[in-house]
Parts: structure tokens; C-alpha cells; sequence
């Protein structure tokens, strides 16, 4: 990922951890998995995106779509996004920005990383329960990071109404 400068760096670090706290629910259900992925999928179809869809509860998938232009690459992606998600109870892109002010390494560069386990990049969301913390993920593969990211966090504000 591009360094930016520190300020605008604070700024959009700033910017994911409201759309984290702003974007949880208070259920969280296997129709609001499909609401949510058809959601995504009818959205990115309208745009012509080629992406990969994929949200679970725990460690259960609830939905998973892959459309025209996308391949099996991109659910490697997904379970890297996910896995640091689970990790770290933060979206990737959250992850991946704060990563190198935290520890001076990209994520990926980490040596206590496995770079083909995790990635730092956007496009994984946890799924939150206010009050009761991360219970599943909903990732996004396909495109630039920071648009995989920017249509989840659509599509939950969308659906929470927020």
C-alpha cells in the first residue's frame, strides 16, 4: 500500500474506525447475510464490477457469490481478508493502514506474518453486535482494495439505515 502522508494517514485511519463503530448491528442473522450479499451482488452486476461475495457467522458461510470475471484467485483473497478480521476484531483496511505506525511493518511484511494468511489490504469488515463484539466477517474481492472496501461499508450503511 502507498504511504501517505501522516496527517491525511490519521485522517482516513480516523475515518474507518467511525465507519466500524457506526456500521454494527443489533442481530445478526442468516437474512441478513443474504439481504446484505444480494445487496452487493446486484449492486456491483448494475456497475458491471467483477467481484467475489462472501459473509459469514463465525466460522460459517452464510453467502457466497463469485461473478463473471472473477476466479478462484479472488476467494484466496477473501480468506486472507477474513482470517484478518478474526485476528485483529477490524476490517483489513483498518488493519493495514495502522499496521505500520503499530509495528514499523506492512502486514504482509511482518516476519511473524504469514503473508499468505493475512493481508492488510480492504475488502474484509467485521460483523459486529454492538455490545457483544465481532461474530462473523463480510469480505469483498475483486477490485482495488479501497473500493472492495468502500462497497461494503455502502452496503451496511444502506442496510443499517446509518
Amino acid at each position: 500500500m502507498d504511504a501517505a502522508p501522516r496527517p491525511a494517514l490519521d485522517e482516513l485511519i480516523a475515518e474507518v474506525f467511525a465507519q466500524e463503530e457506526r456500521l454494527q448491528f443489533t442481530e445478526f442473522s442468516h437474512e441478513h447475510a443474504w439481504m446484505l450479499g444480494a445487496r452487493l451482488r446486484e449492486s456491483a452486476l448494475e456497475r458491471g464490477q467483477a467481484i467475489t461475495i462472501d459473509i459469514a457467522l463465525g466460522e460459517q458461510r452464510l453467502f457466497h457469490c463469485a461473478l463473471p470475471g472473477t476466479s478462484a484467485h479472488n476467494d484466496v483473497w477473501i480468506e486472507r481478508k477474513k482470517r484478518t478480521v478474526r485476528e485483529f476484531g477490524a476490517s483489513s483496511y483498518l488493519v493495514g493502514l495502522r499496521f505500520p505506525i503499530l509495528d514499523n511493518h506492512v502486514l504482509e511484511h511482518a516476519p511473524w506474518m504469514d503473508p499468505m494468511q493475512f493481508s492488510g489490504h480492504g475488502g474484509g469488515f467485521p460483523l459486529a453486535i454492538r455490545g457483544v463484539g465481532v461474530v462473523g466477517t463480510i469480505a469483498v474481492s475483486g477490485l482495488p482494495h479501497e473500493v472492495d472496501h468502500a462497497l461494503i461499508v455502502e452496503a451496511l450503511s444502506e442496510h443499517l439505515g446509518a
